[in-house]
């Protein structure tokens, strides 16, 4: 069944894909502003739309949570994230990605993050490892923190860091996860986020061999920093942002 669900993870994807490069740096793109101040481009609502139709059409039973129309409340559902990095999307910067990631009894089983603007899809499923474009990925081997590359997306997580890596830099989004995974940053220490915004990229990580807490070294959980990496660095990392 893990099989089925993340080749249907991956049509999924291939849907999304179709819509969101279509109106990637489309001049007539419209934006909205959501309650929460974030920004919503005609895209999201697109792509949520037909996921969830595609959902209903073929997989009877199951739910959605998604970002822009909420849960259905079913304990099988896909998780939705249409434009992770909406910002970059809406000006024409191509680091953005589909989300999307089956959970079945509070489990999530398989995810996939899709960047069709840089040509890369990553993917997982729970016992199966982790891959991109096909190929498996493994996390970094690196030791200790002060030889490892890492990023943050607060600024206040920059300053508390710089001076005890190797380098570090802001990626943001679900773009810092995807590089733990594949080995070429060691840690990431990323915003308080929603479901849909860490479901797949966790699980890719973790496939991966890396470790994935919140910051206070917990499971991750909604609302809460997100920290990911090679897992031989992550204490190191959660103490040096206490």
């Amino acid at each position: 069944m893990a099989g089925d669900d993340l080749a249907f993870a991956l049509r999924l994807a291939d849907a999304a894909d179709a819509l969101t490069m279509e109106r990637f740096r489309a001049a007539d793109l419209r934006v909205e502003t959501k309650p929460d101040l974030t920004p919503v481009t005609d895209a999201d609502r697109s792509v949520e739309r037909a996921l969830r139709g595609l959902v209903a059409a073929e997989r009877p039973g199951e739910g959605v949570l998604g970002e822009e129309e909420g849960d259905d409340g079913t304990d099988a559902r896909w998780i939705v994230d249409p434009i992770d990095g909406t910002r970059n999307f809406l000006r024409g910067v191509p680091v953005w990605a589909t989300l999307v990631a089956f959970e079945r009894e509070a489990r999530v089983v398989c995810g996939v993050v899709s960047a069709p603007a840089l040509g890369h899809r990553w993917w997982a499923s729970a016992g199966g490892g982790a891959f991109r474009d096909g190929r498996p990925i493994r996390v970094s081997s690196v030791p200790r923190l002060e030889d490892a590359a890492v990023s943050c997306t607060f600024p206040r997580d920059l300053v508390a860091v710089e001076p005890l890596v190797w380098h570090l830099r802001g990626f943001g989004d679900f773009w810092q996860h995807v590089l733990v995974a594949e080995g070429a940053i060691d840690g990431a220490v990323d915003a308080g986020l929603s479901l849909w915004d860490y479901a797949a990229p966790v699980l890719v990580v973790v496939e991966a061999g890396g470790r994935a807490t919140a910051r206070s070294g917990e499971p991750p959980s909604p609302g809460e920093q997100l920290v990911t990496s090679n897992g031989l660095v992550h204490d190191e990392l959660l103490a040096a942002i206490l």
